[in-house]
């Protein structure tokens, strides 16, 4: 295991410490429910404490969840790869661990519901984000994203989270109360905005280089594996000829890019911009092979 497998998985590590931070500090305490396989673990121990004589701690909500994921790893492990299969692995236990230890307040960190919302977004959003950036996930829905956004183009993890958490939403609704429901809403909409920013993997980058070395194309495609299109074109001043080269990468793969092309030609002119939608054959690589 060299250096850089250790750093992502400290990184993995630390992503799904802040999402249990997030979970016990900010959002249980008020009452509120988290999206996915966790938000399901809380509403079973909500239901079985409200309906039968059984008296849970809101603390098993990590090995609930642990228990519902394992169905989830099985199809992960056969269906994506092993890289993958053991940095989620990895996220998931932690995620378990965590809830199961940090102290759960009986009285808000904020007594603003809606501040607790938001910060509890920013900061769990940021952890699962760093998660899936360094090649791992949390399990259970981030698994299913991951998978859902690899078969359909244009399919982000923060989206399916939100589709699939109406569903928990409405439990809450008929359950509990509606502004239960609509405060945890706002909490999964916020949370899952932050890791579509922050999934870099999920983020398609143009790049146009202007450059006189005709090998920088060939580079692109034998190291990074990614297709190139290229024209001459002229400086309007000037008048020299040059080599235009328009590429697409995805967010994390910008630095990897552009060091590539300083190294044959440092005077080279490249233009980084955000995608708004890429169709075609753009390979989307939010896992490691």
């Amino acid at each position: 295991m060299n250096s850089v497998t250790i750093k992502k998985y400290f990184m993995v590590l630390l992503g799904c410490t802040m999402f249990s931070l997030a979970t016990n500090l900010f959002i249980i305490p008020h009452g509120l429910y988290n999206g996915g396989f966790v938000g399901v673990a809380q509403l079973v121990i909500e239901v079985l404490n409200r309906f039968t004589p059984v008296n849970l701690s809101n603390n098993l909500t990590g090995m609930i969840n642990f228990i519902i994921n394992i169905p989830i790893f099985l199809f992960t492990y056969r269906v994506l790869s092993k890289k993958f299969f053991f940095a989620s692995l990895i996220g998931m236990l932690t995620i378990t661990v965590t809830l199961s230890i940090i102290p759960i307040s009986t009285v808000p960190i904020l007594t603003d519901t809606l501040a607790s919302c938001l910060i509890g977004a920013i900061l769990g959003g940021l952890g699962i984000g760093l998660t899936l950036q360094n090649g791992g996930s949390g399990g259970g829905m981030d698994i299913l994203g991951v998978y859902a956004a690899l078969k359909w183009k244009g399919f982000s993890v923060g989206k399916l989270q939100l589709f699939i958490n109406v569903f928990i939403y409405l439990m809450c609704a008929i359950l509990f109360s509606l502004p239960t429901a609509i405060y945890s809403i706002i909490f999964q909409f916020l949370f899952s905005m932050v890791i579509d920013k922050i999934h870099y993997q999920n983020i398609e980058i143009n790049a146009m280089v202007f450059s006189k070395n005709k090998e920088i194309k060939h580079r692109i495609n034998s190291e990074m594996g990614r297709g190139v299109t290229f024209w001459k074109g002229f400086g309007a001043y000037t008048n020299d000829e040059t080599e235009v080269f328009v590429v697409v990468v995805s967010k994390l793969e910008i630095h990897h890019l552009e060091k590539l092309i300083r190294e044959m030609d440092n005077k080279a002119f490249i233009i980084f911009s955000e995608s708004y939608r890429v169709s075609g054959g753009f390979e989307k690589r939010l896992v490691e092979k």
